[in-house]
């Protein structure tokens, strides 16, 4: 599986990519044919406290499953992101499995 990671201006850390990598690489444990993974880390412009957003799609054969989600640290957003395609992912699986 091909994780990419991109940081929308600004410079992501190395600590922070091995976290996101390390998060998403675990989605292969419900379903082993994940071609790729493509992430997004952005900081919304704005007073907000809650401007860390994440994008995480995840490439499947026949689809492509998606997750946005915005929180106070990256850390954060990226645990919701990769639970929300995990529970996508095994929704999936099950259609597989029901034809």
């Amino acid at each position: 599986m091909e994780v990419k990671i991109q940081s929308v201006n600004f410079d992501a850390d190395k600590k922070l990519v091995d976290f996101v990598e390390a998060r998403v690489e675990k989605l292969e444990q419900f379903f082993d044919h994940i071609v790729g993974v493509e992430s997004f880390l952005k900081v919304e412009k704005g007073e907000a406290k809650e401007n860390k957003v994440v994008e995480i799609k995840v490439m499947i054969p026949g689809k492509d499953l998606f997750a946005k989600k915005q929180a106070k640290s990256f850390e954060e957003a990226t645990d919701e992101a990769v639970e929300a395609l995990r529970r996508q992912v095994k929704k999936y699986k099950e259609k597989l499995m029901a034809k």
